[in-house]
């Protein structure tokens, strides 16, 4: 598993770099928030068709590494040129093609990640918590590094961590996404269900205000004058108690109370952004990320272990596709679309007081979830 854990090492150092610094790159070349929505916005839009796109790919082909390395030798190409570009038309078809091949990445990523732990009999978060290592390490050192360089350093880190995570996938093993055979019959059951229904709108409504974080946070840093360099801190800062979270998870998360994890995880949703809201110093901001450790570890290691228990096996490479859709695409379009448009016109406090309500209205419904589990239980039962 050691060139697993390398690879999430690797790979997550590369998304930090599309995830955590496009928005800032955009707002460095003078594009105002709605600008910058509407281009993240139409992007996810995309994400739409190409998440589940590249995971039926998978699942047909029997492989997930393949598909994988196709996609990201694609993205090393479209993302360095993406970052040398400063024209807001070339922009737009370019980050559109990273939202076709590049982003699919990560819930095929996800996917080998939880489907190696399944079959070696390991935890999943030994394996994710290097993946958040690698995004800590990266988003400091690219912090400081543009502040002394600037952002036109961002395409050569870029494409550097692209052929070394390349060259690090083509050394693993492959993974087939199921050796059962696709019925399709059984995928539109698992969708047409109410439980199915309700967990993925109670994804929707956690991921939203989260989506809204990861796109907005390093704008509003910046809005409030700090620097690169705390962009960057801010970044390091989740991702290294992600990366204590993801070694300990395993400790809280047992089969059959995910819901119960999610719920907690939407507590402290409501108090890591309603404080992020008061706050009126960037450390301040910095400091309330320690709670990414509770808020995104439950939350999305409790959603990745439900889908796995309820999706049909040999569509769960298509299943974590939905995962996605739900967590990068729906809820990244109106993150991106919306957050813009409200960052733009009342600022960046209003902002995550409305992120605060939703997450409330997230964690509400996760506990009326429960109540209808237990509910439903003894009928099971009989």
């Amino acid at each position: 598993m050691f060139k697993l854990r390398l690879f999430n090492f690797s790979y997550f150092s590369l998304f930090a770099i599309f995830l955590s610094f496009l928005p800032v790159y955009l707002s460095n070349l003078g594009l105002p928030e709605t600008e910058i929505g509407l281009m993240i916005g139409t992007g996810g839009f995309i994400g739409l068709f190409s998440q589940p796109f590249w995971g039926v790919v998978s699942d047909r082909r029997k492989s997930i590494t393949r598909i994988l390395l196709l996609t990201l030798a694609i993205s090393a190409i479209v993302g360095f040129v993406m970052f040398r570009t400063a024209s807001p038309w070339a922009l737009v078809p370019l980050v559109g093609l990273m939202y076709f091949f590049f982003m699919p990445t990560d819930s095929l990523v996800e996917s080998l990640n939880f489907q190696s732990a399944l079959r070696r009999k390991v935890n999943y978060g030994s394996i994710k918590m290097f993946g958040a290592l690698g995004y800590a390490t990266a988003s400091f050192a690219i912090g400081y590094l543009t502040d002394w360089t600037g952002t036109s350093g961002f395409a050569w880190v870029f494409v550097g961590y692209a052929v070394t995570t390349w060259i690090i996938g083509f050394s693993l093993e492959d993974v087939e996404a199921s050796t059962k055979p696709l019925k399709l019959s059984e995928l539109k059951a698992f969708l047409g269900q109410r439980s199915t229904v309700s967990f993925l709108l109670l994804i929707f409504l956690l991921a939203l205000p989260h989506r809204v974080n990861d796109t907005y946070i390093g704008i509003y840093i910046r809005d409030m004058g700090g620097s690169f360099s705390f962009v960057g801190t801010t970044w390091f800062v989740m991702t290294m108690v992600e990366f204590l979270g993801f070694a300990v998870v395993h400790r809280f998360l047992k089969r059959g109370n995910e819901l119960k994890l999610i719920a907690i995880a939407g507590v402290f949703y409501v108090l890591r952004f309603g404080l992020t809201a008061f706050a009126d110093q960037a450390g301040m901001i910095v400091l309330l990320q320690l709670l990414q450790g509770v808020t995104f570890v439950f939350f999305y290691t409790a959603a990745m272990q439900h889908l796995y228990s309820i999706v049909p096996e040999a569509w769960r490479a298509t299943g974590q596709t939905i995962l996605a859709i739900v967590f990068f695409g729906v809820s990244g379009i109106v993150a991106s679309f919306a957050g813009g448009v409200i960052f733009d016109h009342w600022g960046g406090r209003v902002l995550y007081l409305i992120m605060t309500g939703l997450s409330l209205t997230g964690c509400l419904y996760s506990f009326m979830l429960m109540r209808r589990v237990r509910r439903e239980a003894p009928v099971t039962q009989d």
